[in-house]
């Protein structure tokens, strides 16, 4: 890590986004105490903890393999932190059942970890983590090893969740429609550094720089009359027999290449001023046989206020 500093506030679902080997999931594990910082301090809730074991933070993590005990069932795993914290018997089943109704779990409880789905076993992780109230839950790519359809629906109940309890989430991933999805605020890294800090609409609509840019979704980066920019693919339309409009800039082009992916087809334009762009036109009323083509020259524009100037600086927020 290279001088990070960040501030999460109480109740916030604030995500660590990057790829992989960009310093976010060393970053969650000096938060949960399993790495120490050579400087610089650790807080929480304006308490240094600094030096104090895993144990001795209130904090719990969740990770991506569950940790489940595989000869226990599910109540008993739930349980299991606080039975190591000496709660009794009558308030552990109560907050057990609170714990399991929540993840959707009630009826499960003697069933063993081989016995349940992966959706399930990430559920009864969840639980075991939040049964014990900690002040943040650290969640270290809970959901990478689900399917599409089940991280999807997933990252739905995760927000409910979060939402029902107020504890403060934070959450790594390296899924960048999962961060723009679910979070208040995300930090994007990059080579150890934190190269910017917004909500989603912020990171997405007003990237800071170049890396931000291509790495948060699909962005197109042109520069015209020394000035660089970026502009999302969405943001351009393909002009219908090279009609100008209001309040469009438009430029000519080539379709290179063109790509149907169900909802919307993607079209790669190779500018005549120079760049390349890609394009995304929702299939709104039908299949695009009828189409631009490979090879098609083409009209595209964009309003002037969806380009995004962007330098090579990190971002200071």
């Amino acid at each position: 890590m290279d001088g990070i500093d960040l501030e999460i506030a109480v109740g916030e679902f604030f995500t660590l986004l990057g790829p992989s080997g960009s310093g976010k999931t060393t970053t969650l594990r000096m938060i949960a105490g399993f790495e120490e910082p050579d400087s610089g301090t650790v807080e929480l809730a304006g308490a240094a903890v600094n030096g104090r074991p895993a144990y001795d933070r209130d904090v719990n993590t969740v990770f991506q393999d569950y940790a489940l005990f595989p000869h226990m069932g599910v109540a008993e795993n739930v349980e299991y932190g606080m039975r190591v914290r000496g709660v009794g018997r009558e308030e552990r089943a109560r907050r057990r059942g609170e714990a399991l109704e929540m993840v959707q779990l009630g009826g499960y409880e003697e069933r063993k970890p081989d016995e349940l789905s992966g959706g399930q076993r990430q559920r009864v992780a969840l639980a075991r983590a939040i049964v014990n109230r900690p002040r943040v839950l650290l969640l270290d790519e809970p959901l990478g090893a689900l399917d599409l359809k089940l991280r999807e629906q997933m990252q739905i109940e995760l927000q409910g969740i979060q939402e029902q309890v107020g504890i403060t989430f934070v959450y790594v991933t390296h899924d960048q429609e999962e961060a723009l999805t679910m979070s208040d605020r995300l930090a994007v890294f990059n080579q150890g550094r934190v190269e910017q800090v917004g909500t989603p609409i912020d990171v997405y609509e007003r990237p800071a720089n170049p890396f931000v840019a291509d790495f948060v979704g699909v962005s197109n980066v042109v520069e015209r009359d020394g000035r660089r920019f970026t502009i999302r693919p969405e943001k351009i339309h393909l002009l219908d027999n090279g009609a100008p409009a209001d309040g469009i800039h438009t430029e000519r082009g080539r379709v290179r290449e063109v790509a149907y992916a169900g909802m919307l087809t993607r079209y790669w334009v190779e500018l005549t001023a120079g760049g390349e762009l890609q394009v995304v036109r929702q299939n709104l009323e039908g299949t695009p046989e009828g189409g631009e083509r490979r090879g098609a020259e083409i009209t595209i524009g964009w309003r002037t206020e969806h380009m995004v100037p962007i330098t090579e600086e990190r971002s200071t927020t």
